[in-house]
């Protein structure tokens, strides 16, 4: 390609593209079809998967590329993609979401709420909104996701309490669970996608995402802690939460030393790849510690990322155009209100292809991204409606309600990424 001219896969790419977005806007009407035209139901849900989305329009344009280049190139751009990342995500979902890791970190929140100079039932509810989604940092959002919507349901959401106090709830732990995995390089999906190609590691998410985002979530959990104490004092406590067999502590370690494992060779896949078939191996000789691996989730992000990687591949020529001359807080800002109609990790992949950026425009379009992160039910979020959703009225969480509930911690996450 060169500057002066747009090649005719770009072009085919960009339209594909197009469609694959208009594609997630849409999910609804494929889940409608799913019921109005029962004979092809399985595809119809199939489509309607959000995750699904750009993985399809990949493939669409590898057939395209094979029409249009021929065989040697559309295999030759597909030889050329990198799909660490997505196998990454894959294996430390899988892992980090097993029942021995979840209840290692239960137990350590329950643990820590005695220490707390607060009532147990406010100490282990303001514990879900904070530890909990800062620990996605290291055991992934999608599981920190999965553990506090669960502690939520049985504690909480399973009680008598307000509908005030379950949106306010999903809007604080949407907003954290965001913005709460930053301190490292790989707990986000949106910092995963960029970590590699801007040189990002642990110590500069730390040092440059990590304090700012525990900040915000400490101030969004204690303010909804304070407004509704005495409601979550009144609050019982749900009988039904011990019924399984316990985790020894040995099996724990040894997931905690799989998961460890896995982060440390996350840029090789050929060796992270067989640390968790070895896993899958331990898991079924200790069955009976065990409930069941998130396999088709974590292959459904995974198809998700892989997908965008595909499709983002022949994007450049109108990217670069489109967002190098943005301003740094208006590409916050547009970060921020485009993560709540699209997926985040989409959004800074695509800014990861543009080249001759700044460090301005990087720290801002991945801070607008997990800052918005809250705002709509999309990934991970869809994790925690499925889990909640059963205690509200009719079964269902109303959109309207949560974009207002995730307003205030919303500003909060951009007064601290903004301004500190």
């Amino acid at each position: 390609m060169t500057d002066s001219a747009v090649s005719l896969p770009e072009i085919v790419a960009a339209i594909i593209f197009a469609l694959a977005v208009l594609h997630t806007f849409s999910t609804k009407l494929f889940a409608h079809l799913s019921h109005v035209q029962p004979r092809h139901a399985g595809l119809w849900h199939l489509l309607a998967e959000v995750e699904v989305v750009f993985g399809f329009w990949a493939f669409v344009l590898v057939a395209a590329l094979f029409l249009v280049t021929g065989r040697t190139d559309a295999i030759d751009y597909m030889e050329s993609r990198n799909f660490t990342e997505p196998l990454f995500v894959f294996v430390i979902m899988v892992i980090a979401a097993s029942r021995p890791i979840l209840e290692f970190c239960a137990a350590a929140v329950r643990g820590l709420a005695g220490l707390l100079p607060m009532a147990r039932q406010i100490a282990v509810f303001f514990l879900c909104l904070t530890l909990i989604p800062l620990l996605g940092s290291f055991i992934t959002e999608p599981a920190a996701m999965t553990l506090a919507a669960l502690m939520l349901r049985d504690r909480y959401f399973s009680q008598d309490i307000s509908p005030r106090l379950k949106y306010a709830t999903l809007g604080v732990l949407f907003v954290n669970v965001s913005i709460g995995g930053t301190m490292t390089s790989f707990g986000a999906p949106p910092v995963l996608m960029v970590a590699g190609t801007w040189g990002w590691d642990t110590a500069f998410m730390m040092k440059t995402f990590g304090w700012k985002a525990v900040l915000a979530v400490l101030v969004n959990a204690t303010l909804l802690t304070a407004v509704f104490r005495k409601e979550l004092a009144d609050s019982g406590e749900s009988g039904n939460t011990e019924e399984k067999l316990g985790v020894p502590v040995l099996v724990a370690f040894i997931h905690l030393v799989f998961l460890v494992a896995v982060v440390l060779f996350a840029h090789h896949s050929a060796v992270f790849m067989g640390i968790f078939l070895f896993f899958l191996g331990y898991t079924e000789a200790y069955e009976r510690y065990q409930d069941r691996l998130i396999l088709r989730e974590g292959l459904l992000v995974a198809f998700f990322l892989a997908g965008l990687i595909v499709l983002g591949g022949l994007q450049q020529w109108w990217l670069q155009k489109t967002l190098l001359g943005v301003e740094p807080t208006a590409l916050f800002f547009l970060a921020t209100g485009l993560t709540a109609i699209t997926d985040n990790a989409a959004l800074t992949y695509l800014a990861s292809l543009v080249e001759g950026v700044t460090p301005a425009f990087q720290y801002a379009i991945v801070a607008g991204a997990v800052t918005g992160g809250g705002l709509t039910i999309i990934a991970p979020n869809p994790a925690g409606i499925a889990i909640l959703k059963s205690s509200f009225t009719d079964e269902s969480v109303s959109p309207l309600g949560l974009f207002v509930a995730a307003l205030p911690p919303t500003a909060v996450a951009t007064l601290a990424f903004l301004l500190l």
